[in-house]
């Protein structure tokens, strides 16, 4: 079963519709009961982590309520805080889980149970000009798409960065395209060093970050 992971901005830790969001993940990888998840707690935000579904939640804080740094689970408020990204990982092939300019963190998760999975795309996208463009309403992401599968479908992103940084650490290639909502960070070797922009279409999805989509403006 396809599940929305887009229709859950703004829900609560515990919300019936993030419950049911985990429960079908986990019938998709096999997992006995729902797991737990991992909570790290920090000034401004908190991540609920779902290693073995390859998913993490960011909740923020709202109504005036102050987090702190390592504070327990059991001691957050959850009626004041609010989903507002969810990433999606794509685990990398283990010859490049052993490069050590993977972040060891993303190491923990698996891959995204759900094969392909829709994302929503936003249907009035408009070129500098003002003309609508044309795209699908949705794209299937499958865990071997690369940086031009993306683009092909999503067009040319608002935002991009990376391809930067010494060899032993450097930063991968990501696009962002704020009218959808959607950014995605990419892996292996073509997504690294100063060549990374020309060989970057070749690189697989590693994480896809999804958010409230920015509204064009009128």
């Amino acid at each position: 079963m396809d599940v929305q992971a887009q229709d859950l901005f703004g829900s609560k830790p515990l919300s019936t519709k993030v419950e049911n969001y985990i429960t079908s993940l986990a019938a998709e990888a096999n997992v006995n009961q729902s797991p737990s998840p991992e909570v790290k707690s920090y000034s401004d935000t908190v991540y609920f982590n779902y290693y073995q579904l390859g998913l993490s939640l960011q909740f923020s804080p709202v109504d005036g309520y102050k987090l702190k740094s390592g504070i327990n689970q059991h001691d957050l408020n959850y009626k004041k805080l609010s989903l507002e990204n969810v990433y999606l990982y794509n685990t990398p092939p283990r010859k490049q889980k052993d490069q050590g300019s993977t972040r060891s963190a993303e190491l923990a998760f698996s891959s995204y149970p759900i094969s392909p999975f829709t994302l929503n795309l936003n249907p009035d996208i408009k070129d500098k000009d003002g003309n609508s463009l044309a795209r699908p309403p949705t794209i299937a992401v499958h865990p071997d798409m690369s940086g031009k599968d993306f683009v092909k479908v999503l067009l040319e992103p608002d935002r991009k960065g990376g391809g930067t940084g010494p060899s032993s650490g450097s930063i991968g290639i990501w696009c962002e395209w704020l009218n959808d909502g959607i950014m995605v960070e990419f892996g292996g070797d073509e997504a690294k060093g100063p060549h990374a922009w020309e060989q970057g279409k070749d690189a697989i999805w590693k994480i896809i970050t999804l958010f409230a989509p920015t509204l064009p403006s009128r």
